[in-house]
């Protein structure tokens, strides 16, 4: 037997072997709009609907579960869950997670300020003094997280930093251009809260899974049917329902009055 019939057989093999023990593998996840989040009970967004899919064409039956990002990472390492999504490489996790080669989406963190105070930041430099709200448990670059030159203030939530942010609580917040305009266009900020002109970095999310028999083979025949699906017309319809076509376009920008424009547990 060739090689390739042979990794299908193993792959076909494991999955065929969690559903003779009725077994599903379980994938924990924080909501993070618009790519996971909870829709009055219903899941969406475009990577979890990206992976339902490739799961489904699979034959890999999937039980999700919503915790705080920390929790997701410890329910890991405890061997409590199968996988994450949107999770972002780490050398520090290679021992004990396998990664696609082909990523879910890209995230852009940039900066966000209130109207009132505006601090349309273009280099770190321009944070210095200043106190930017961040979120628990995710990576911004070495370069932003190492940095003196200004105070960062974790919140239990996004909608937490903006509420902050508009009592001038904290002077910027960092996270992803995609969540930011979500979350602006839900609690109706979009004449109050304005983007600053720097991307602080930028980071691929993926489908990550415990090291475990078969488990490779599985990562290779989800990267290999994410990458089909992506050429898809039904990828493009799905990516353009969650702003995925013209995000990196669609910054929300300053009124004119205004001035011109993660630990090692980390996403």
């Amino acid at each position: 037997m060739s090689v390739i019939p042979k990794l299908l057989t193993v792959a076909l093999l494991t999955c065929l072997s969690l559903a003779a023990h009725g077994e599903k593998l379980r994938i924990v996840t924080e909501p993070w709009a618009p790519y996971v989040y909870d829709d009055n009970g219903a899941m969406r967004g475009l990577d979890y609907e990206t992976t339902v899919i490739v799961f489904h064409r699979l034959g890999v039956d999937v039980e999700w579960q919503f915790l705080p990002w920390k929790r997701c990472l410890a329910m890991l390492e405890q061997g409590h869950a199968d996988g994450a999504l949107d999770i972002f490489h780490s050398h520090d996790r290679d021992a004990l997670l396998l990664y696609p080669s082909e990523p879910l989406s890209e995230v852009e963190f940039v900066l966000f300020y209130a109207n009132e105070r505006p601090y349309p930041a273009q280099t770190l430099d321009d944070l210095r003094g200043r106190t930017v709200g961040t979120s628990p448990g995710y990576l911004y670059g070495t370069e932003f997280t190492d940095s003196s030159l200004f105070t960062r203030e974790p919140a239990p939530s996004h909608e937490a930093n903006f509420g902050k942010l508009l009592l001038g609580r904290i002077d910027l917040l960092i996270t992803d251009r995609r969540v930011g305009q979500h979350v602006i266009k839900q609690l109706g900020l979009e004449d109050k809260v304005s983007q600053a002109p720097l991307v602080v970095s930028r980071q691929q999310q993926f489908l990550a899974v415990r090291r475990g028999a078969g488990m490779d083979l599985l990562v290779q025949r989800f990267a290999a049917e994410l990458k089909r699906f992506k050429q898809e017309p039904a990828y493009t319809v799905l990516s353009a329902k969650y702003g995925g076509l013209h995000a990196k376009n669609a910054a929300i920008t300053a009124p004119e009055r205004t001035v011109e424009q993660q630990e090692s547990s980390a996403r």
